[in-house]
């Protein structure tokens, strides 16, 4: 599954980028516009995607946009695009980007100096890094063949590590790299019917599960994420499918975390959602804000989601990591039988855990 633009806008900034080489030579026939500035109304409909490489002028490492109103993972961004063509009914980058198109930020020069000097005088003993947070972190593998070069970089790290998150397959180009561990392949998960109505785009569950499967015969530790967990009819039937598949796909051993999350967002996606995607079914149960704003099912279902989930999977693995991305002490309490506080916080769990 590669994502194939039909136009391409490139930043003149950026002609001389290997990323851009590559792209180009990936894709002779897709017709080029050179521009002095990609702007934000270069975005084109979404029947007329377009990849907009450009010069990113702002900070390529940064820290998670949590909030102090729950608890956080402590996970830090790698920014290297914006947007994502997989069409996910919920994306809350819907809300986040006003420009519909792909972005992706080619001057790579400045984000390795600028990553380099981070993890060289950062005080932090773990650093966990990700690109899936504005964007997919395989999509456009197959174009930017970047994971061959963030792989091996981070496989010379002894306090860092980077975790590829995505829904898709395209893990073709992670065979036989150094890797040394400390990389680590993330997939979102749901079940197949979820998929197909609310991940359009997306790789199918089967498809996600083969390609963790093969990461871990290359020797990846992987990650997976119940997130967002919807609620559906008949969703507790859908989840345990996806539970017991996944436990005939993969060794439980090879598994550095979980993480767990309802559905949630900010309110303006309610009336992007109903207007961009009229089918979606996401939107059926009641929601009320949280103590950040954000929309989210109500506490006693929440609650009830992430017992069901974590009971599944403790059956399965041995000793999960299982995380709840954004709750309150008192869910965790109620849901997994301790807060995170209690062992040092939820950064130090996940720290200590790509160190062991």
């Amino acid at each position: 599954m590669t994502y194939l633009p039909k136009h391409l806008v490139i930043e003149d900034a950026v002609a001389e980028s290997p990323v851009v080489r590559r792209i180009l030579d990936a894709l002779p026939e897709v017709p080029v516009r050179w521009a002095a500035r990609v702007a934000d109304q270069d975005s084109a409909s979404d029947d007329s995607p377009t990849l907009e490489v450009a010069r990113f002028r702002g900070r390529f490492v940064k820290a998670c946009p949590g909030t102090r109103s729950y608890l956080c993972c402590g996970y830090q961004i790698l920014h290297l695009g914006t947007q994502c063509s997989l069409g996910c009914t919920y994306c809350i980058l819907q809300a986040y980007f006003s420009e519909r198109n792909l972005r992706l930020f080619a001057n790579l020069d400045d984000m390795w100096l600028e990553l380099k000097e981070h993890l060289r005088s950062s005080p932090r003993e773990v650093q966990r890094l990700g690109t899936g947070e504005f964007m997919d972190s395989l999509l456009l593998d197959p174009l930017t063949h970047l994971s061959r070069e963030l792989i091996p970089f981070f496989a010379s790290q002894t306090r860092a590590v980077l975790e590829l998150k995505t829904k898709t397959a395209n893990v073709e180009l992670l065979e036989g790299l150094s890797h040394g561990g400390r990389t680590i392949v993330a997939w979102s998960l749901n079940p197949q019917d979820l998929i197909r109505s609310e991940e359009p785009g997306a790789a199918g569950l089967e498809a996600r599960l083969e390609a963790a499967r093969r990461c871990q015969e290359w020797g990846y530790r992987l990650a997976f994420h119940f997130d967002p967990l919807i609620a559906y009819p008949g969703w507790q039937q859908g989840y345990a499918e996806v539970v017991n598949r996944l436990a005939a796909a993969v060794d439980p051993e090879r598994i550095a975390w979980i993480s767990l999350g309802t559905l949630r967002f900010m309110p303006i996606l309610k009336e992007i959602i109903r207007r961009r995607h009229t089918g979606s079914a996401v939107l059926q149960e009641e929601f009320v804000p949280g103590l950040d704003g954000k929309l989210r099912y109500f506490r006693d279902l929440r609650v009830e989601m992430y017992r069901y989930l974590s009971t599944l999977l403790r059956r399965w693995v041995r000793d999960p990591l299982i995380y709840l991305c954004m709750e309150s002490e008192d869910v965790w309490r109620e849901t997994l039988g301790f807060s995170p506080v209690e062992r040092g916080g939820l950064s130090a769990m996940l720290d200590r855990r790509v160190l062991t």
